[in-house]
């Protein structure tokens, strides 16, 4: 499934700043929402483990197209971002989705 253009979705594993990598407002110029899920242990999994959960999360995020603009999975630190539009309710839909299909995900923060 892929992810239509107006969502960038990245596996990253660099140490430069989330704040220089992920958007702030949409194209529009409205203010964006974000949250994160962290996903414990994945980085230590077996490779077809983390490539099975990363394309799981990749469909959930295309699913919610309408919402998310921007997602960065940063496999070093077992870390989702995700920016979104804010739409009431939208961020606990999606982490939701998350741990259903990934149940050991965990909603860290959401701004």
């Amino acid at each position: 499934m892929s992810v239509p253009r107006s969502v960038t979705f990245r596996v990253e594993t660099s140490d430069e700043p989330l704040s220089k990598r992920a958007p702030s407002v949409d194209e529009n110029g409205d203010a964006l929402s974000d949250f994160m899920v962290i996903f414990p242990g994945l980085r230590e999994k077996p490779e077809p483990l983390i490539r099975k959960t990363i394309d799981t999360v990749h469909a959930i995020l295309a699913s919610y197209h309408h919402a998310v603009v921007f997602a960065e999975f940063n496999l070093k630190l077992n870390l989702l971002w995700v920016s979104i539009r804010p739409i009431s309710g939208v961020r606990f839909e999606i982490a939701g989705a998350l741990q259903e299909q990934v149940p050991y995900a965990r909603l860290v923060s959401h701004i």
